[in-house]
């Protein structure tokens, strides 16, 4: 057997290139946007699913890393192929449905994190879905990037019949004046856009005890850190189990293969690894499907063991 070597492969790449540049006998334009990202999977008795809302390309300091340096950081990316100093940071909500509810898992940005994310109305359109359509909605944490997609970019209502519940630790922490007041930054402004998304909602928006269960066979998870009341979710159907990681793990390259890291969006960083590591292993163990939002899309699969940390294992698309 004749081995590929590296000078055959560039021989056959260049070869490839010159057959690509001969006229084509129908000429078509390239494609300017993405369809909208949607996938169904099933869970017991009820049907998942996954709402792209788009990616965030963000930049990151030396200091990204509280316990890690940028050199860490960047070998870590370029494990998984991605450039250096720049977090891919994706978007993907969870709805559930029931049988008898529409349940919607985080709200997506709302189009207002970065001009390349948004498009969870498209994808709710996509799927046959209109948001009037919702009957609850479930919030993980107040980070813009999970409740600005309750309103418009103009201040209107989107999910007009919904109910919105809310972690109590979390209205607690972001709606207290005296927080407010100490607050700096980007702190000072995560505090001034949860009053402009919830200010006037009144009782819309009912609190509840993580640990509670918010809707049938869904279970809030305390997994404080990430935030002062950030929640994770169990959902249960039908003798099967999945775990909503929310942003317990954000970025699987770095955090789930890193777990002790703490990057300097976990407002408590050693809270956030505790968490982490106790949902990272909770999943391995039980060997249970996961979905966390910021995954790569769908956003869904396990979590494997690997030596000092795991690693995701996306889920097999999968017919419904």
């Amino acid at each position: 057997m004749t081995s590929l070597t590296r000078r055959a492969l560039l021989q056959a790449s260049a070869l490839a290139a010159t057959t690509a540049a001969l006229p084509a006998h129908a000429a078509a334009p390239l494609a300017t946007t993405q369809a909208p990202g949607v996938y169904r999977y099933r869970l017991g008795d009820y049907q998942l699913t996954a709402l792209y809302d788009g990616v965030w390309q963000s930049p990151i300091g030396d200091d990204f890393i509280r316990n890690a340096d940028a050199a860490a950081v960047d070998d870590a990316l370029a494990a998984a192929f991605l450039p250096p100093r720049v977090l891919p940071i994706s978007f993907t909500a969870l709805l559930v449905n029931t049988g008898a509810k529409l349940v919607l898992i985080d709200t997506g940005t709302g189009g207002q994190t970065a001009d390349s994310a948004g498009a969870l109305p498209d994808a709710l359109r996509a799927a046959g879905i209109a948001p009037a359509a919702i009957d609850t909605i479930v919030i993980s944490h107040f980070h813009p990037d999970h409740i600005d997609g309750l309103r418009s970019k103009t201040g209107e209502r989107i999910f007009t019949n919904a109910e919105i519940l809310v972690p109590e630790p979390e209205w607690a922490f972001w709606m207290d004046d005296g927080n407010q007041s100490r607050a700096t930054g980007t702190v000072f402004r995560y505090f001034r856009n949860a009053r402009r998304i919830f200010g006037d909602l009144g009782s819309a928006v009912g609190r509840f005890t993580p640990g509670d269960e918010v809707a049938p066979g869904i279970v809030s998870i305390p997994a404080y850190g990430h935030t002062p009341g950030h929640c994770a979710f169990a959902i249960h159907s039908t003798g099967r189990s999945m775990l909503v990681m929310s942003d317990t793990v954000r970025n699987p390259y770095l955090f789930a293969r890193y777990p002790r890291w703490q990057p300097i969006f976990d407002m408590d960083g050693a809270q956030a690894v505790a968490s982490r590591l106790t949902l990272l292993e909770r999943a391995a163990a039980d060997r249970m499907l996961v979905a966390a939002y910021h995954f790569p899309f769908p956003a869904c699969g396990h979590i494997a063991r690997r030596g000092d940390g795991y690693e995701l294992v996306p889920a097999e698309w999968r017919p419904l």
